[in-house]
C-alpha cells in the first residue's frame, strides 16, 4: 500500500475534469498581455558569489530557485532550468545560467511538481549535493543514481554546517504521473544560521492556511521567501496557491523581521495571472496596510540581495 499524504484539516485539492473544462473556457475569454515580463538585474554577480566565503546572500534565479550563500555553504532551492513547463514556455530567462553557479553543498526541494523539481536541471549541478527532499521522492532521486538523499516529514529537522534544516508544512499537493497523485509530501524549509543567528523561510507551493501562525510560534524568521503568482482563476487555485494578498497576511503572520521576497511569478504561465499583475497587487495591498517599505524586497531576476552585518 503506496502512502498518501494530506493537509492540515484534511483540505483536499478535489478539481475534477468540469472544472478544469471551465477554467479552459475562463481563459480562452480573458485577454491577458504576456508580452510584458519581470525586471532582470543587469549587474553580473557571477565571479563575487563564487568568490563568496563570509557574506549571507540572497540570489533570485526566477521562479521558486534561489540560490542561498551562508556559513561558506551553497544552498540552491527547488532547481529549476527548464526551457518549457509542458506545453508552455518560459517567459523569462533563468537570472543566472546553471554551468555559472558555485559548487552546490545543500538542495532544498519543497515537492515534487515539475517546476519545482526538475532533474535534468539537477543533474547540471556542480558540486557532490546532499539533497533534502519531501518524504516520499527519495526512491525518484535513488532511481537516478544520486546517494546523498535525505527525507523529511513536517516538523523534522537535521543540524548542518553550524545550522539548522526543519521542513515545514505547506497546503498544497503533488503529482508526477496519472498514478502517483499525493503519493509524496510538500512542505517548506526553514534555513537557520545559528551562529549569527539568522532564519531564511523557503515557503515552497502553498495556499493561504492556519500553519503560518504556528510555524512563526516555533520559529524567530527574518527573510521570507514567499509565492505570490499562479493564482487565477481563484475559485481553481486558492486551495493550492496563495494570492498576493493572502501572501502578506501569511508574512504577518509569520511575525517575521523581514524582508519579504515574493518568488512564484512571471516565469512560467501555470494560471492566468501575470507576473506584473501579481506585483501590482502586492504593491497595492503593502500600500493599503501602511506597511513599512523597507520590509518588501522585490528582487529582480538574477538580482543578489546582501544581508547587512
Amino acid at each position: 500500500m503506496v502512502k498518501k499524504y494530506q493537509n492540515l484539516d484534511d483540505v483536499q485539492n478535489t478539481k475534477n475534469f468540469s472544472d478544469l473544462r471551465k477554467w479552459m473556457k475562463e481563459r480562452r475569454s480573458k485577454q491577458k498581455d504576456l508580452s510584458l515580463s519581470i525586471e532582470r538585474t543587469e549587474k553580473t554577480v557571477e565571479a563575487e558569489l563564487k568568490n563568496n566565503r563570509s557574506d549571507m546572500s540572497i540570489t533570485w534565479i526566477g521562479h521558486s530557485t534561489f540560490l542561498i550563500q551562508l556559513n561558506e555553504k551553497n544552498i540552491l532551492t527547488d532547481p529549476v532550468w527548464a526551457e518549457r513547463m509542458g506545453v508552455q514556455k518560459r517567459l523569462t530567462k533563468p537570472g543566472l545560467q546553471i554551468q555559472d553557479l558555485p559548487e552546490i553543498d545543500f538542495v532544498l526541494i519543497s515537492h515534487g511538481h515539475y517546476d519545482h523539481l526538475d532533474f535534468a536541471s539537477i543533474k547540471q549541478l556542480k558540486g557532490n549535493p546532499v539533497y533534502y527532499v519531501p518524504e516520499g521522492l527519495k526512491p525518484a532521486f535513488k532511481r537516478r543514481g544520486y546517494k546523498q538523499v535525505i527525507e523529511a516529514n513536517w516538523w523534522d529537522s537535521f543540524e548542518v554546517y553550524g545550522g539548522k534544516l526543519s521542513f515545514v508544512p505547506a497546503q498544497h499537493w503533488t503529482r508526477r504521473t496519472l498514478w502517483d497523485t499525493n503519493s509524496s509530501h510538500w512542505g517548506g524549509w526553514l534555513i537557520e544560521d545559528t551562529v549569527t543567528p539568522y532564519t531564511v523561510y523557503f515557503v515552497g507551493d502553498t495556499g493561504y492556511f492556519r500553519g503560518f501562525k504556528e510555524i512563526g510560534s516555533r520559529y524567530d524568521i527574518d527573510a521570507v521567501l514567499m509565492p505570490i503568482g499562479a493564482y487565477e482563476p481563484e475559485w481553481f487555485m486558492k486551495v493550492s496557491h496563495i494570492n498576493p494578498e493572502d501572501a502578506i497576511q501569511a508574512f504577518l503572520d509569520l511575525n517575521s523581521k523581514g524582508p519579504f521576497i515574493p518568488m512564484h511569478y512571471g516565469a512560467y504561465r501555470l494560471a492566468d495571472d501575470t507576473g506584473p499583475e501579481a506585483l501590482g497587487r502586492l504593491y497595492s495591498e503593502w500600500e493599503r496596510l501602511s506597511l513599512d517599505k523597507e520590509l518588501l524586497k522585490v528582487m529582480k531576476i538574477g538580482e543578489t540581495w546582501w544581508r547587512k552585518q
